[in-house]
């Protein structure tokens, strides 16, 4: 059975007439004679969308009840079972109600496609998957209903139903879109003129992306290589030459006149070595995005066959290039990469931009330019080549005449062939040159007939003597230019292991600015390296490595980072090679200035987002928590100083008891605010010194006060051997921790159970361990207990705040000691605090 056919009406928005044009569509194919039925049409109370179904057959919708209410979707069993040629199903993009076979309605539609049924749809852009975020920054509205674009895109056809913003606003004007009610709220929203230009801007956009898939899959399928014009695309070819920015302007100008699409492409060597001018390569690729173009690079040996195949398969119509700044006579060895490309191009374009940009000077002496050498050899290979060739020539020759008897002038001039591609190996090409000159006058001199006088009897001993001269210059020049590439690529792969050493350094090192430095120093050899930032006329040295440290860039050399800091090199000049990963060092070190200024940055906004919590919570405890002792207060005070009332001795009693508990109840509120700010602030300066816990212990019961004073009567049983050694505290936030948990736990633990105070040593240090036998917490939220302004379980009577244990952990560990909570077997918590014992 064949796969039926898919056609989708797409709108820029609701009320452009897709519906419509649908229906219209189907009346017309009926006409034809086509059996076609409406699967599903939404109407959205529209009077003439309803009267356009006209005398079509409409399948009866399916009734889902969900939650209590009844939805109606399409009957897509109904429509199987009709099996019509042509079915009408609106709002391709719909969910629906959770009970049906699929979950959206192009999967109902995707059904009746594999059952051979022919489906016409309609969806708006903004339902489409890939540009769902663009619509929902231009109207602010995120549309929940989305489909795959490739559900889309796989139609066989998709007609786009356009229409001017300022026609579909009268349209929603004169009631044909929305109720009445509401028109002037949409116009206002989202049907803004603004709001439509760019849906349909967007709507014409991704249609015109589908044209050229088609018409590129058309091409392909008949094999048609030549590009047609059917819209202007202009390729420049980005070299990272320093006059590539002005042919980029150059392109993008032309693009610009024509409506033209730009794209820029770099043809990268598949040798895989590092080409030069990196730099103003990425500038480059950074203005041509600047300028609305897009960046493309490619791999390939040629670079003119590479461009033509670029340009070929994108459809270009103009190809922009630099004029060639090689020497004349390079050209002529290598043939030209302008001539290749005309000749190759066929029917494309070409524009030929002329590059009189002259090379920048000054700027501080960073480099040390020095010219490319013949031999990409050491120095004391180059030297041992030459003497090889100095002692080993004579030797060979003096061997040679020894067997001479033996051999023929064949024989002898291999040998010699051998001896010259030994010293190419070991000296390069000079001395291998050199030597191939000097064997062949032996080989004249002493070998060729006749011998000891450099006249040749014999025309092929011409012939053989002149064809070993150029054999041996050829071997020396291809293992020269060896040596050059494997130079070239030990050093490629030098660059690359520096430059992930020190991203790798970036990543894991805890100042990366330290470290990046160290390892600038290090690669390159320098006396010093330093970052300089400028301060009012004056120098701060950011990092430094070596010795002496660098504090201004006068007499050095330089380079600008990012935030306008300085990098100061004191050393040897690099050489011109070494500016690859110079660069990359460069890039590294002010992503690491980058980062160091954003953790400073993130760091002083978490400092700044604490100190807001922290002032917001104070002002709620100011607002809530202290008013309720100070209402009680009030209360009380008011009462007493009634005239028109006697209140008897005991009520009097009463009234003064609860001005003092409520009294010590505001202190204890306003010293535990006081010691949290200490906290935040730092400026906590334990006295230490040698303390017994049995002394503390008992003086922080006797503080306790308010309700966990009356909840205490009931019993805290105290364990402190007296024998316990004495721990560096200070006695006094010793005393008030104490306090804390003491009170904590009175105001936690069950009626029936008591508070147990009891301390150990453990090794070097003392646990006092404050024990109840209360609901507890569980295991998740324990670390949260300890933060500031946290009540869990708020059922108590004296619940405060919220401060007490936030303040104790801050005491304990400003004393050096370790505040922790555990289980207590059989429920509740057991706090305790750690201190080192005094020596």
């Amino acid at each position: 059975m064949a796969r039926g056919q898919l056609r989708i009406y797409l709108g820029a928005a609701p009320g452009v007439g897709k519906t419509f044009a649908m229906l219209d569509e189907g009346w017309r194919r009926k006409g034809r004679g086509t059996d076609v039925v409406v699967g599903l049409v939404e109407t959205h109370g529209r009077r003439r969308t309803l009267e356009q179904i006209r005398d079509l057959e409409v399948v009866p919708r399916r009734r889902v009840e969900y939650r209590g209410t009844v939805f109606e979707e399409m009957d897509l069993d109904a429509v199987l079972a009709r099996r019509p040629q042509v079915a009408l199903v609106d709002e391709l993009a719909h969910t629906n109600v959770p009970g049906c076979r699929n979950v959206k309605r192009w999967e109902d539609i995707e059904e009746l496609l594999d059952a051979g049924i022919d489906v016409i749809s309609t969806v708006n852009i903004q339902h489409l998957e890939s540009v769902n975020d663009v619509v929902a920054e231009i109207t602010g509205i995120q549309q929940q209903e989305t489909v795959p674009d490739e559900v889309v895109r796989a139609a066989d056809q998709i007609e786009l139903v356009d229409m001017a913003p300022e026609a579909l606003r009268r349209r929603m004007a004169h009631g044909n879109v929305y109720a009445a009610d509401k028109v002037d709220a949409a116009l206002a929203n989202y049907f803004r003129v603004g709001n439509l230009s760019a849906l349909r801007e967007l709507a014409l956009l991704w249609t015109a992306d589908r044209v050229d898939e088609a018409l590129q899959d058309y091409r392909e399928a008949h094999g048609i290589s030549r590009p047609w014009e059917t819209r202007e695309r202009i390729v420049v070819a980005v070299t990272g030459a320093p006059s590539g920015e002005n042919l980029i302007r150059r392109a993008a100008r032309m693009a610009a006149r024509s409506h033209a699409e730009l794209l820029g492409v770099h043809v990268r060597s598949d040798t895989g070595l590092a080409e030069g001018g990196e730099d103003r390569l990425e500038q480059h690729r950074v203005l041509l995005t600047d300028l609305g173009g897009t960046y493309h690079e490619v791999v390939g040996s040629d670079p003119g066959d590479s461009l033509v195949r670029f340009a070929l398969a994108e459809n270009a119509t103009q190809l922009v290039m630099g004029a060639s700044a090689r020497p004349r006579w390079r050209e002529l060895l290598s043939g030209s990469v302008i001539n290749q490309v005309v000749r190759a191009a066929g029917p494309i374009d070409i524009h030929v931009i002329s590059g009189d940009e002259a090379p920048a000077r000054g700027g501080p002496r960073l480099l040390a330019h020095r010219r490319r050498r013949l031999s990409a050899l050491s120095r004391e290979r180059q030297i041992a080549g030459w003497v090889l060739a100095a002692v080993g020539l004579p030797l060979l020759t003096l061997l040679l005449l020894w067997v001479d008897p033996h051999l023929n002038l064949p024989s002898d001039m291999l040998v010699y062939l051998l001896f010259v591609g030994a010293v190419a190996v070991v000296g390069g090409m000079g001395p291998a040159v050199v030597a191939a000159l000097a064997a062949s006058l032996v080989t004249n001199w002493f070998f060729t007939p006749p011998v000891h006088t450099w006249t040749i009897a014999e025309a092929d001993n011409v012939v053989a003597l002149v064809v070993f001269l150029a054999v041996a210059t050829v071997v020396s020049l291809l293992v020269s230019r060896l040596a050059r590439r494997s130079a070239d690529a030990a050093r490629a792969h030098a660059e690359a292991e520096a430059i992930a050493a020190v991203a790798g350094n970036l990543v894991e090192a805890e100042n990366p600015l330290e470290a990046a430095v160290g390892h600038l120093r290090s690669t390159f050899d320098l006396d010093a390296v330093a970052v300089l930032r400028g301060d009012g006329g004056s120098w701060v040295v950011e990092a430094s490595a070596g010795e002496p440290v660098p504090t201004s860039p006068d007499g050095h050399a330089t380079l600008a980072l990012r935030g306008g800091a300085t990098l100061v090199l004191d050393g040897p000049a690099l050489h011109s090679e070494d500016v690859q990963v110079l660069r990359a060092f460069v890039a590294q070190l002010g992503a690491a200035l980058e980062q160091r200024e954003l953790r400073a940055e993130a760091e002083s906004a978490a400092t700044a987002a604490e100190g807001d919590r922290l002032r917001t919570a104070i002002l709620r405890a100011v607002s809530h928590d202290l008013r309720t002792p100070l209402a009680s207060i009030k209360a009380s005070v008011t009462s007493l100083l009634q005239d028109d009332v006697e209140w008897s001795a005991h009520d009097r009693q009463e009234f003064l008891a609860t001005i003092e508990e409520e009294t010590d109840r505001l202190n204890r509120m306003v010293g535990n605010l006081l010691d949290m700010s200490r906290l935040h602030s730092g400026i906590v300066e334990p006295g230490l010194r040698a303390v017994g816990l049995e002394e503390v212990v008992p003086r922080a019961l006797m503080s306790i006060s308010g309700d966990a004073a009356r909840l205490g009567a009931r019993g805290v049983k105290v364990e402190v051997p007296e024998q316990l050694p004495r721990v560096v505290a200070d006695p006094d936030l010793l005393e008030r921790v104490v306090a804390n948990l003491v009170a904590n736990a009175l105001l936690h633990s069950r009626r029936e159970a008591a508070v147990r105070v009891e301390a150990g040593q453990v090794g070097t240090r003392v646990d006092l361990r404050v024990v109840d036998h209360g609901v507890g917490v569980p295991e998740r939220e324990r670390e949260r207990m300890f933060e500031p302004f946290q009540r869990l379980g708020d059922g108590a009577a004296d619940s405060g705040v919220g401060l007490g244990l936030a303040v104790s952990r801050g005491f304990v560990e400003a004393m050096g000691g370790e505040l922790s909570v555990d289980d207590t077997p059989g429920g509740g918590l057991t706090f305790t605090v750690s201190l080192p014992v005094a020596s």
